[in-house]
């Protein structure tokens, strides 16, 4: 079969007009004077170097100096601070806390919560009938035994009818005072919520919601101080009781109960030397499980030590 086209070899000698190329395109060197076309020596290329080349490596050069400098500092305070060892043992802090008892002198309520001339600062709750917060009946107990308190309790309409021992759940109130004459006013309403919510500014104030945060809010107002590992182990206990204690599964009831018998057989409340937060919370969550009476031995005393307490046994009787 004969070939469709024929092409002329360029191989050959006779096909070539000239040498072949050695590279695709020809560039000028760089590394040449133009004029002279010399190789360049440093002096040059110093001087041919980008001013903002030049800018940036100055920049660079002070950024290091600061950071030098910074590190210097930060290496001088390090020496100064004492760091505990991380097995350090936590109830040696705690035991050098300052607690006072919940019955002392009150906190400065002005400075917690706000001057308002003319007006009596009211701490408003609005709490579902069918989940009653016992820790902020607790809480109020106690606050009455330090402050001068006008409680007061009220039914909304989305409720339709509430127990008789919850509209009471205050008590009565013997003594009618002018309302200037009290230190505090606490409200509770009884309203269909998901969740307790509390405000003490109506008007400008957002709501607190969830039982846990709200008895963090009135616990504050004791004036109690504490350091801070141990006010971590108290959040820590609210939380566990709140999340685990009361709204957990059997696993978790169990795995609780288990640290806090631990826990109570190293001292009679779960923090400290002295009634906090962490104890209130979580008795008042196990009263609300009904697992109260099926607790071990370190728990079930601390329970009876709870029960002793005014505030409690008479939160115990509105469950009968």
């Amino acid at each position: 079969m004969a070939a469709m086209y024929k092409v002329r070899p360029v191989h050959g000698a006779e096909g070539l007009a000239g040498p072949l190329p050695t590279c695709m395109y020809r560039l000028p060197n760089l590394h040449r004077s133009p004029a002279t076309g010399t190789a360049t020596g440093t002096a040059t290329l110093q001087e041919e170097v980008d001013p903002s080349l030049q800018a940036l490596e100055s920049r660079q050069d002070e950024i290091l100096k600061r950071l030098y400098e910074l590190k210097s500092a930060v290496d001088g305070l390090s020496k100064m601070i004492q760091t505990p060892d991380a097995d350090f043992d936590v109830t040696n802090i705690i035991q050098t806390d300052e607690f006072s008892p919940l019955t002392a002198n009150g906190a400065d309520l002005d400075l917690m919560l706000g001057k308002d001339y003319g007006a009596l600062k009211d701490v408003v709750i609005n709490a579902n009938p069918s989940h009653p917060p016992l820790s902020l009946l607790v809480l109020h107990s106690l606050l009455c035994e330090r402050y001068k308190i006008l409680s007061a309790v009220h039914t909304h309409s989305s409720v339709k009818s509430v127990p008789e021992n919850l509209l009471k759940c205050f008590g009565e109130q013997t003594k009618k005072q002018p309302r200037h004459e009290y230190q505090l006013g606490f409200t509770l309403i009884w309203k269909d919520v998901p969740k307790p919510q509390m405000k003490f500014s109506i008007q400008t104030m957002c709501p607190i919601e969830g039982e846990g945060n709200i008895a963090r809010f009135l616990f504050s107002l004791f004036g109690q101080k504490y350091n801070a590992v141990t006010s971590t182990l108290i959040d820590s206990w609210v939380d566990t009781a709140m999340l685990q204690l009361q709204e957990g599964s059997s696993k978790e009831r169990a795995a609780v109960l288990r640290s806090m018998n631990a826990a109570l057989g190293r001292g009679s409340w779960l923090v400290g030397s002295e009634l906090s937060l962490a104890d209130v919370v979580a008795w008042c969550a196990l009263q609300r499980t009904g697992t109260a009476h099926s607790t071990p031995a370190n728990v079930q005393k601390w329970m009876k030590s709870c029960e002793n307490l005014a505030p409690f046994s008479s939160v115990l009787k509105l469950l009968k």
